[in-house]
């Protein structure tokens, strides 16, 4: 009969215990297809969740945002006008459909908005050109600016991120942080949508973001950059916000062009959950109130 009470009373304690430990961790993480991700908390740099978040991959047109901080960091006059040349139509060369047209002029502000927004590979060296800088030399001072960062593994060969250009996820959500500091930016990156015209007129060119899930509106998106290469995949990287907490989110090397956007929704959802099982604690829990425990005669307890 004792033995028969001790076992009831180890498997009551384990039930207990069980209750208490929750469900296993690791598998209330998201099911993240793309090949490398990570998410920083936008704050502290702290990481919540990681895959293969240190493997150096190519970046294709997440490049981008390294430009955009080049010439802000150079001081580029945001309504000052820059014309498209032939410069600019070698470097997009091998790439997506431009509507830059040569000879045409544009506002700096709006060459920011067709390279951020819909990733058009003529707006990097144009962008380069009107604060002084040669495709070479704006090459250069990206990688000055990696080296500022502190990315180690980020090294760039091209502007647009057509040929070469590496980096890591985890580097790269570092950058996405600094660049969503750049208010200009970050309400760039954050647009759905923009008409730009051209200097004379002759061109009225409405561009759409690339950042699906700002446009579905399902999570509060900040804004992010979007690219894809044959050798680097679908990329995607983005600020979000949950509740009044800023993330960086960076997916690498997907499949399908929309897998890079459902491996955002698995996260942003597990974010709104609470993030079980993350690296770090989402919410700070509350100090306790210390309560009078009458039923112990007095003795303060907190629960």
């Amino acid at each position: 009969m004792m033995t028969v009470l001790t076992l009831g009373a180890t498997a009551l304690a384990f039930g207990v215990l069980s209750v208490l430990a929750g469900p296993t961790f690791a598998d209330e993480l998201p099911d993240v297809k793309s090949r490398a991700a990570v998410v920083l908390d936008a704050e502290t740099g702290a990481e919540i969740f990681s895959k293969d978040a240190d493997q150096i991959r190519p970046i294709a047109s997440t490049t981008k945002i390294f430009v955009a901080m080049v010439v802000r960091r150079r001081g580029i006059d945001l309504d000052g006008w820059t014309r498209i040349t032939r410069t600019d139509v070698r470097a997009a060369r091998g790439g997506a459909r431009t509507r830059l047209d040569i000879n045409e002029t544009f506002k700096n502000r709006d060459l920011l908005r067709a390279m951020l927004m819909s990733s058009d590979n003529r707006a990097p060296t144009a962008l380069g050109r009107a604060v002084g800088l040669e495709p070479d030399e704006l090459i250069t001072a990206m990688n000055k600016l990696a080296r500022e960062l502190h990315l180690k593994r980020t090294k760039f060969t091209d502007t647009s991120g057509l040929r070469g250009n590496v980096s890591t996820a985890r580097e790269m959500a570092i950058a996405l942080r600094a660049a969503l500091d750049d208010r200009v930016l970050r309400d760039i990156m954050g647009e759905a949508h923009r008409e730009v015209v051209s200097k004379d007129g002759s061109a009225k060119l409405g561009y759409n973001t690339t950042n699906l899930p700002l446009i579905t509106k399902r999570h509060h998106v900040l804004g992010g950059k979007t690219g894809y290469t044959r050798q680097a995949g679908y990329c995607f990287i983005t600020g979000a916000r949950f509740d009044r907490r800023e993330v960086v989110m960076v997916f690498l090397g997907a499949n399908e062009k929309l897998t890079r956007f459902g491996d955002f929704n698995r996260v942003a959802d597990w974010m709104a959950r609470g993030a079980p099982g993350s690296k770090i604690s989402l919410k700070r829990p509350k100090r306790a109130t210390p309560k009078l425990d009458v039923e112990v005669r007095g003795r303060v307890a907190n629960p």
